[in-house]
This record gives structure tokens, sequence and C-alpha cells, in this order.
């Protein structure tokens, strides 16, 4: 599932008041809740990538961001999600936007996987959870705990502008591009 946010008061009042006339959609009560937590600045984070860099949200300001929550480093749907996010990602650097990648793997096995298939973007490590629980994306089971296969598109203002609940990593890339075309401004004339 995508939803596509349109963080306006307006929509916000739009959507609140069909709810409160007591229409009962789904759909609609899920894009009010997003649109509300659209209107909410994300908590900064920080993070080591596959080298040891530090990344902080903050350091995406100004542009998209793309951010991917994946399960497990070297596993089939994780690889193929990041291959092609690798293969694509010419196709959203044009869109302005950054890509990075979260699990809960530790900065060892995000260089190895990320050498192995040459990925061109960061994979940061969020070994304690605490950003993936943050991004409603933690699944703990217990004696294991993994990321759920999510993405974020953060907008240059630093807010959800969409979030995909829903994920093929075979056509994922262009689900995120598609997104990104609809979300940014259109160029002036």
């Amino acid at each position: 599932m995508t939803v596509l946010i349109n963080p306006s008061n307006a929509a916000i009042k739009a959507i609140a008041k069909i709810v409160a006339q007591g229409k009962n959609d789904c759909a609609l009560a899920e894009n009010f809740v997003q649109a509300v937590l659209a209107q909410v600045s994300l908590e900064d984070f920080e993070l080591q990538d596959q080298h040891g860099k530090v990344h902080r949200l903050t350091d995406y300001a100004g542009r998209w961001l793309v951010l991917y929550f994946y399960p497990r480093d070297d596993t089939p749907g994780c690889t193929e999600q990041a291959c092609r996010l690798r293969d694509d990602i010419g196709v959203l650097g044009d869109l302005d936007a950054a890509v990075v990648g979260v699990s809960v793997d530790d900065v060892a096995l995000h260089a190895a996987f990320a050498e192995k298939y040459r990925l061109p973007f960061p994979l940061l490590a969020d070994a304690d959870g605490r950003v993936a629980a943050a991004y409603g994306s933690l699944l703990n089971l217990g004696v294991v705990r993994f990321a759920r296969r999510q993405t974020f598109i953060i907008d240059p203002n630093g807010r959800i502008a969409a979030h995909f609940t829903k994920v093929d990593p075979a056509s994922h890339v262009q689900q995120v591009a598609q997104a990104l075309r609809a979300l940014r401004p259109l160029p002036s004339p």
C-alpha cells in the first residue's frame, strides 16, 4: 500500500470534515492519520553506515530522502531491492532524492553486503532497533527482531511525504520514482 500525503492544513480540514460527518471510510481515515503524521517533524537520528560514517536525518535537509527499512542484509528479497535501487540510483538522483537503507544488522554486515553488490548508497546500522521502532518498522519476535520492509519518502523539510507499507522489491523503485514525481512541485515556466 502506498499513501501519498498532502500535508496542507486545507487537506487535513477537508478530511476531518468528512470524518466528522460520519462517513465510514477506512481509506479516508488512514489518509487522515497519514496527513496528520505529515505535520509532525521527525526526530533526528544518528546511525553509522557501512563505512563507519555517522548519518543524521538533518544531513538530508533541503532535498528528498528515500529512507527504506529492510529485514536483513544478503537475503533474497533484500538483495533484489537493494540492487534495483542501485541500478536506478540515477533516476532517483535526477529527482533530487538521496537513498538510505536501514536495518538492524551491524556495520560489518552492512559493509560486506554493500561491497558484494557495489551499493552506492549508505546502509545504516540500527543495531538497537531504536530508529526502526520510531518509524513503526521494528518487528520484535522475542529472540529475533528485524525491520519490516517499508519505505518513507521524506520531503526537503524533514516531513513524511509518502509511506509504502507493502513493498514489492521487483517494482518498488518505479513506485518510489512515480511518487517523487507526483510530490515534487512543477517547474516554473
